[in-house]
């Protein structure tokens, strides 16, 4: 059977948040069975490029799957390849700009739902832009906010945000005067910025916060002060593997004698019973994403599905 090509307004209209929440968990799931074999991010770095490149396969799905992309000062491209396992042809190749937007969300919205107090109803955000949206989204499915808070540098962006975000999820969120602003008193936090310094001063953090880092996947940039990583009682991980590979945040701290490897737990023992991600409601737990192959190997199986069901897709003369 020819390879399906589906675009980013296929994505769209395949894909929404609580579905990506249900794909996400299924990934941690088969991550816990041991039957995902995933490969941390790569990259190639050339001339005014960087080429990304990271793959999984999901035994218990049938399907292995790469994902690459390339950033420049023009942007970013984004594609992923899906395989089946049983005769290694390709099915279907999807641009995955959304794709990546709500996975990285769902991600952290599976790990609210497992690491926050059920009524936890107050959201600080850091940062403006897509990914910060999907996050936003996510939390949002899986706890019943309140209220949210934003903060951004740039004021003008952070006031349009606030607006946009308020229209279309319902919700009360204001922007924030000061990083101060968004943290104190949350019980809830989440940083999805590209920033290479520390977005907030970990001193400001609640005690039972539920911190969740998603903007840093390079070992330069850093979130996250190592005040903010000290003072989690647990640092869970999407992937350890991953992490240590990628998590300049973790790093950070380590350098900095306030985090030490040992002390991290994988995502996936906490929802498989393995170890317990909170243990006191006073207690800070720290959730890093760096963000992790397999999940955008189960979201491509499902877009396959949905989009043969639906007719959509250009058919490809490969497979």
């Amino acid at each position: 059977m020819p390879a399906l090509y589906l675009t980013e307004a296929d994505v769209n209209q395949l894909l929404d948040m609580p579905t990506t929440i249900g794909l996400v968990e299924q990934s941690f799931l088969h991550l816990a069975a041991g039957q995902v074999a995933n490969v941390p991010r790569n990259r190639a770095i050339g001339k005014g490029v960087i080429l990304h490149t990271m793959s999984a396969a999901d035994d218990a799905l049938g399907y292995v799957a790469w994902k690459a992309y390339t950033t420049t000062r023009h942007g970013a491209r984004f594609l992923v390849g899906l395989y089946e396992s049983a005769s290694g042809a390709l099915v279907a190749l999807i641009e995955a700009d959304c794709l990546g937007q709500l996975r990285t969300g769902a991600t952290t919205g599976f790990a609210v739902k497992h690491l926050a107090p059920p009524d936890a109803d107050r959201l600080g955000l850091f940062g403006t832009g897509t990914q910060a949206r999907t996050q936003l989204a996510a939390v949002a499915t899986v706890r019943n906010l309140k209220s949210v808070s934003v903060y951004g540098r740039d004021e003008a962006r952070r006031r349009a945000f606030c607006a946009s975000v308020t229209e279309e999820l319902q919700l009360d969120v204001v922007p924030a005067a000061s990083p101060a602003e968004a943290v104190r008193g949350m019980p809830i936090v989440v940083t999805a910025t590209t920033s290479r310094e520390p977005v907030f001063d970990g001193n400001d953090l609640a005690d039972g916060c539920t911190l969740c880092a998603a903007g840093s996947n390079w070992l330069n940039k850093t979130e996250l002060d190592a005040t903010a990583v000290r003072r989690a009682a647990r640092v869970v991980c999407d992937e350890v593997v991953a992490c240590r590979h990628e998590a300049g945040d973790l790093h950070f701290a380590a350098s900095h004698g306030a985090f030490d490897w040992s002390q991290a737990v994988a995502l996936a023992d906490v929802v498989s019973g393995r170890t317990v991600g909170r243990t006191g409601r006073d207690e800070i737990v720290l959730f890093k994403s760096v963000g992790l192959a397999v999940e955008d190997v189960a979201l491509a199986v499902e877009l396959l599905k949905r989009a043969r069901e639906q007719g959509l897709g250009t058919q490809l003369p490969i497979g």
